[in-house]
């Protein structure tokens, strides 16, 4: 299961917003730019918003998602983003869209002008319906259904395959060497392009100083050139990284070639090849100078990487702990971008914690009750005597509770001793303030050293006027140094206002007593 908040940008999202999410993408050159489309098809969009690349029709930032209303209701099929950046949308009905930075006419509109919303890019491709689209750094690149590739954009290296250098406006056919080729994939360098035939055939163009497009040397092309080195395979699915590229062929051989400065080749060096080199055996991914592939050994998924980890040159495949790739890319990418648009692959499948969560005060399930204040909460048992040292030591043959279904409380309120339990299945705390005072008594007395901590959070976050007082006595009563700290301050920053406050005249005098000695020596009473 792909988890989106794993990407450190997500946690601006609340859970209701997350867990509508169907699909995602975090791009820009510091992952500071997000895109999501949720089950219903409402496309969001939220962060820095650099070139105007949100398409939210400006170019101010924002944290919270702001709604694509012209993509409404689209089936967004593939997504794909450059360096300026900007991004191109494909749907499903083989619509193209494109936004954002378009200094090149990389938007494909035959303008240089930001694109500040969603266009309809239609030039060149009337009755053409696309179903892939790739961005270069400032170039763009379609597929369609029937195989054709269109480029367009910045093309000082040839990367657009039209034979000259000149920017190309609108979007373009590619022939040369592609001509008559039914094209299954595409994928798109810094200023270089690839295409994969529906043969298994490579071709390559563009930028080639590093010997990104594979053909045996490093002379850029301006017209689409086959890989020939790799004549006799049949190429499944290719990749490129800003300049290096993989290629899998239908036997699970992975090729790579082009820059190696990080070791993104994976072939134990970090000397760049002008032509493919093998890897080794699995399914891949790769972006920028960081390389990931999957395989499956004996059923069992694994997860290799390579390239740069955090500033690492890694020049051999290392195995990772994942589950995904995408998991990879979210630890260890600098910047932690998505290489795809990633989908969240939502089913009933369940966590322990989140069964866990879900079994809490379930008549249906549980084997004990507790009896607080007339009301029933129903646990398991096994799980207090695994979460707590107080209920392990409870539920032993000599304690009368080990005997007993019904357990009476009568020193707790039924609030604080339900979100006690609750928190012993969840790990997490609701309790307003007042209530959270009760709570952090029962922590203390239970030695629940987590829980404690929780309440004092809590308690600061509600602090008021009209409890501080209250609350800075609960914190001398439980020994909760930190909180009493925080109280103390939080009193003698709002002295006039508190002393006025009932609570501050029902504590008793020794306190009271304490309280202004410990003031006057802060300087609270000074002029």
């Amino acid at each position: 299961m792909v988890d989106v908040s794993k990407w450190p940008l997500f946690s601006l999202l609340s859970s209701e917003e997350l867990a509508a999410i169907r699909q995602a993408c975090v791009f820009g050159t510091s992952a500071n730019e997000a895109i999501y489309i949720t089950h219903a098809n409402e496309v969001f969009v939220f962060g820095l918003n650099c070139s105007s690349c949100l398409g939210t029709g400006d170019s101010l930032s924002t944290i919270v998602p702001k709604k694509l209303d012209f993509l409404q209701g689209k089936k967004v099929v593939s997504l794909s983003y450059g360096s300026g950046p900007h991004v191109l949308l494909a749907t499903d009905d083989g619509q193209l869209f494109a936004w954002g930075h378009n200094g090149y006419s990389q938007l494909g509109n035959g303008m240089t002008n930001q694109g500040l919303s969603p266009l309809l890019i239609t030039s060149n491709l009337q009755n053409k319906k696309v179903k892939e689209v790739a961005c270069g750094s400032h170039h763009s690149m379609a597929l369609t259904h029937d195989g054709e590739v269109f480029a367009w954009g910045y093309n000082n290296c040839g990367q657009i395959g039209s034979g000259s250098t000149a920017n190309q406006p609108h979007p373009r056919k590619v022939t040369g060497s592609l001509q008559g080729k039914t094209a299954v994939g595409i994928t798109c360098g810094q200023t270089s392009s690839m295409a994969l035939a529906n043969n298994g055939e490579v071709y390559g163009w563009g930028y080639n100083g590093n010997g990104q497009l594979g053909i045996g040397n490093n002379g850029n092309q301006l017209t689409p050139c086959r890989l020939t080195a790799l004549q006799g395979l049949c190429v499944h699915q290719i990749a490129s990284g800003y300049g290096h590229c993989l290629a899998l062929t239908d036997e699970g051989l992975l090729y790579a070639w082009g820059a190696n400065t990080y070791g993104q080749l994976g072939n134990g060096n970090k000397s760049n090849h002008l032509s493919p080199v093998n890897v080794f055996i699995f399914q891949f991914i790769t972006d920028f100078e960081h390389s990931v592939v999957i395989t499956v050994k004996m059923l069992i998924l694994q997860v290799y990487m390579w390239g740069q980890c955090r500033g690492q040159a890694i020049v051999l495949p290392h195995l990772t702990h994942f589950a995904n790739t995408d998991d990879v890319f979210a630890c260890f990418a600098t910047p932690s971008v998505m290489w795809r648009l990633m989908s969240m692959e939502h089913d009933d499948f369940m966590t322990v914690a989140e069964s866990l969560r879900k079994e809490f005060d379930s008549p249906e399930t549980a084997d004990l009750k507790f009896s607080v204040d007339g009301k029933c909460i129903h646990v398991h048992k096994a799980v207090l005597k695994i979460r707590c040292e107080h209920f392990r030591s409870m539920f032993r043959s000599q304690w009368t509770e080990d005997q007993q279904d019904v357990i009476e409380i009568g020193q707790f309120s039924y609030p604080v001793y339900r979100s006690f339990l609750q928190f012993l299945y969840t790990d997490a705390v609701d309790l307003p303030p007042e209530d959270a005072i009760g709570l952090l008594d029962l922590a203390t007395s239970y030695c629940e050293n987590r829980l404690k901590r929780l309440c004092q959070q809590i308690i600061m976050r509600g602090i008021t006027v009209e409890n501080a007082f209250t609350l800075l006595s609960a914190a001398i009563r439980y020994d909760a140094e930190d909180l009493e700290e925080f109280c103390f301050r939080f009193c003698v920053n709002h002295l006039t206002q508190v002393t006025q406050t009932g609570a501050f005249w029902q504590v008793d005098g020794a306190m009271l007593k304490e309280f202004i000695s410990r003031a006057s020596r802060c300087g609270a009473f000074k002029n």
